[in-house]
């Protein structure tokens, strides 16, 4: 199993957990707040991080968390899909994307490594 004695320890945790914090941010304000669709799916996105990370590591087994973690790395990947349409729509700017999206880039990395890791130690 993995080295933390909680999830809550996991630096990869902490940033999709920042992340979700500042997309529930920027999406209260301007248009983005008006628009419900994108603003919710965003949001559960971001949410299915850091919720996927904690469950897969209180699942307490290798292969159990490597499959969690695999779904949190693909709700990173839908936040930056949906930060590409926000980008479009004029929702963020380019500066607010930029960071956005190179955080999710970053969670999405660690992730990946984190499973890479894990399945390579769950013989």
């Amino acid at each position: 199993m993995s080295r933390f004695d909680s999830f809550e320890d996991m630096e990869v945790w902490q940033k999709a957990r920042e992340l979700t914090r500042d997309l529930y941010a920027i999406s209260t304000q301007g248009r983005f707040s008006r628009d419900f669709g994108l603003r919710e799916q965003v949001r559960r996105a971001a949410v299915s991080i850091v919720s996927n990370i904690a469950e897969g590591f209180e699942r307490r087994g290798d292969r159990e968390f490597a499959r969690f973690l695999s779904v949190a790395k693909g709700s990173a990947g839908e936040v930056r899909a949906q930060l590409y349409v926000a980008l479009d729509l004029g929702y963020l700017s380019r500066t607010e994307f930029d960071r956005l999206s190179a955080a999710s880039v970053e969670i999405s990395r660690m992730v990946s490594s984190l499973i890479t890791y894990l399945r390579r130690t769950a013989k």
